[in-house]
């Protein structure tokens, strides 16, 4: 989705709200990750003194397998973020601190995306205690406790 911000520019004080999904398009270019269903994404645009502040969160529900014991699972997450949008940086150094939005608009779709990648788990685990698998025999520990003498290493 893209937002066309020329009017919160020019309006001190102007709010729009947004509630939108993340086009399918756009999340088949995501490599790596399978997600059931859409990705949300919820929040609300301002202006103040000129600047705009965004603020949203973005929820889905991802299908993974664990990197401990290789089930298959389902995992909702949810993230929030917030920028500064602004038309133009005064000055080079404050880059890392702002958004500049180039011919007032911006795309919601590839900034929830981005966000969403950054944010996702290093691990992906069924269940925060899972056993994983046995590194002698291969049994899931979670179900079953295969017998096999513990490596020692």
């Amino acid at each position: 989705m893209v937002i066309n911000l020329r009017q919160l520019y020019e309006i001190v004080g102007e709010v729009k709200t947004f509630d939108c999904e993340v086009s399918p398009e756009r999340l088949a270019q995501v490599k790596g990750y399978s997600f059931k269903g859409p990705v949300t994404v919820k929040g609300v645009l301002r202006n103040r003194a000129g600047v705009l502040l965004l603020s949203y969160s973005v929820s889905f529900t991802l299908n993974a397998q664990c990197d401990r014991c290789l089930a298959e699972f389902e995992k909702e997450l949810c993230f929030e973020s917030e920028y500064v949008l602004v038309r133009e940086l005064s000055s080079s150094d404050d880059g890392d601190e702002y958004i500049v939005t180039e011919g007032d608009s911006l795309d919601l779709d590839e900034l929830a995306v981005d966000d969403l990648l950054l944010q996702m788990p290093t691990r992906l685990l069924c269940k925060e205690d899972c056993k994983g698998l046995c590194p002698v025999c291969g049994a899931d520990l979670n179900v079953t406790d295969c017998g096999c003498a513990p490596l020692i290493g």
